[in-house]
């Protein structure tokens, strides 16, 4: 016995509650190119940290730069109720995503991180926005 067998996978109906409960509360840099891409973009994306002179010299195309500490309930009023938001920071190493995914979910807002941020964007290959 192995340690991938020493604990035994689980039943599907396990596997599907937990893959499903976890893509509902992220997604990745691929997804959001490829969206993007096709002219299929359903959400608001935000970068969600650093200074506006940071964001000015790199930042996902299409991207709306509102740091996390910066979301309030007035501010977020500016979209539609039912508005997705899809949130992202520097990378594995920030945790500026999770700050901003919990604000607006605290907020009421529908929500998303892009595991990766931009490490995972360049990883990708994929281009950045300057201002």
């Amino acid at each position: 016995m192995s340690y991938v067998t020493e604990i035994p996978a689980a039943p599907a109906e396990i596997v599907i509650d937990h893959f499903s409960k976890r893509l509902s509360v992220e997604t990745d840099c691929w997804d959001v190119f490829a969206s993007m891409e096709k002219g299929e973009q359903d959400f608001v994306l935000l970068h969600v940290v650093g200074s506006p002179a940071v964001f000015a010299k790199r930042h996902l195309p299409g991207a709306i730069h509102l740091r996390h500490v910066d979301m309030t309930a007035e501010r977020m009023r500016a979209w539609p109720q039912d508005t997705l938001f899809v949130v992202y920071c520097a990378g594995p190493h920030c945790n500026g995503a999770d700050r901003a995914a919990l604000n607006l979910a605290r907020l009421g807002c529908r929500v998303k991180i892009m595991i990766g941020g931009m490490t995972g964007w360049a990883d990708e290959g994929f281009a950045f926005a300057t201002a």
